[in-house]
């Protein structure tokens, strides 16, 4: 489907919303948007299972920071996953599991997000997002930039080869991240729809 069929194109679903008559309401709801983003991935993060071999738990907060980035666009969600990554380097509990602190051999997947959110909202507003497989290749591209900083991180902290860094923090994940694929692309263009039909 066009995404001139939907309201205000190269829009993100959060510029759907309400509260944007004046520029300081605009502020306020892009402040508590940013604020949300955050929170959501830090609630999403304590979803947390180990993986036996692995330093890298299986958690929500990648899926969390991916529909973040989709549904606040490129700025937003930047700054969503910069609060997050520096409130729990601050000492906040919310990285996965309850861990804070920077410099963990997971730390690096958290960068990733920053830019995976970054990236996916800057396609998410050119209709990345609109359609199930435009969706299926907009979560691809992030969780790609995931592990592309996340696996060399996960090497240079532990002094794993790049190789013995992918068979425990990438190999294991695949079959979670297409199913996590698979809900994005049935939930984001089912929202625009829903928008479209009002």
């Amino acid at each position: 489907m066009s995404t001139a069929a939907f309201p205000r194109s190269g829009a993100v679903l959060a510029d759907l919303l309400p509260g944007a008559a004046t520029a300081s309401r605009a502020r306020v709801r892009d402040a508590a948007l940013v604020l949300g983003g955050a929170a959501l991935t830090g609630i999403a993060a304590q979803i947390a299972v180990p993986v036996p071999g692995s330093p890298v738990p299986v958690t929500g907060q990648t899926f969390a920071a991916l529909l973040v980035g989709a549904s606040l666009g490129a700025g937003r969600g930047l700054l969503s996953l910069a609060l997050y990554a520096l409130a729990g380097m601050a000492g906040m509990p919310w990285f996965a599991g309850g861990a804070s602190g920077a410099g963990g051999a997971t730390f690096g997947y958290i960068l990733g997000m920053l830019l995976a959110a970054t990236v996916v909202g800057a396609l998410a507003r050119r209709g990345g997002d609109r359609g199930v497989l435009r969706t299926a290749a907009t979560m691809a591209a992030g969780t790609a930039l995931i592990y592309g900083v996340g696996v060399p991180y996960l090497a240079l902290s532990t002094g794993m080869s790049l190789g013995q860094a992918a068979a425990v923090g990438l190999v294991p994940f695949l079959i979670g991240d297409a199913l996590k694929a698979a809900l994005a692309m049935g939930a984001l263009p089912a929202a625009w729809k829903l928008a479209g039909r009002r």
